[in-house]
């Protein structure tokens, strides 16, 4: 069997249920960002020393193939493709809320960036807050399960306060955006 079979060719493509589709349909949309999304956490992954943040880290990619799988098949039975459920999202907010605890919350903006493990999480969180704003688009045009909205906004939480942690843990401070042009509109304002 060959990797390419010319059938997509023309702009479509199988949608697993649903036959053959416009590869521009939403739910190829939301896959396609699913995709990219696993794919950076895989990159990230190649840098990732610590065992317990590779296990999440790898415990997540495999969650979002369940994603995936949630989305395609959203319009069949509900024991036919698994779902993902309450419990996924709450497993996510008791790392989260384990991290923030000692990370607390800033009271300001932060920087993407600081540690090459940091700033590719913060690359991470980035994807997934474009995947959940696609999957929002596609929960306008169908129903579907409300759970995966709930797990890719909290996903994205989650890999933010990895990215904190990952810069406390080698103590590299957080920065703050600098808003240049803004102050020096205030002060050109003084003068008037």
């Amino acid at each position: 069997m060959k990797i390419y079979t010319g059938t997509g060719d023309a702009g479509m493509t199988s949608l697993y249920g649903s036959g053959r589709v416009p590869k521009d349909d939403m739910h190829i949309e939301v896959l396609g960002t699913l995709d990219e999304l696993n794919s950076v956490i895989g990159v990230t992954l190649s840098f990732v020393e610590d065992e317990k943040l590779h296990s999440l880290l790898l415990k997540v990619q495999n969650d979002l193939f369940t994603v995936g799988a949630d989305i395609a098949g959203s319009h069949l039975e509900e024991q036919k493709v698994p779902r993902i459920r309450e419990e996924h999202v709450r497993e996510l907010e008791r790392e989260i809320d384990v991290l923030e605890a000692q990370l607390g919350m800033p009271k300001k903006f932060i920087l993407p960036g600081g540690t090459r493990m940091s700033s590719f999480l913060h690359l991470c969180r980035a994807v997934a807050r474009r995947t959940e704003r696609a999957l929002v688009t596609l929960h306008a045009l169908k129903k579907i399960n409300p759970d995966l909205l709930r797990y890719v906004n909290r996903l994205s939480d989650f890999l933010y306060v990895l990215a904190r942690q990952a810069n406390k843990e080698v103590e590299v401070r957080e920065q703050q955006p600098i808003y240049k042009y803004l102050a020096e509109q205030q002060e050109n304002q003084k003068g008037y």
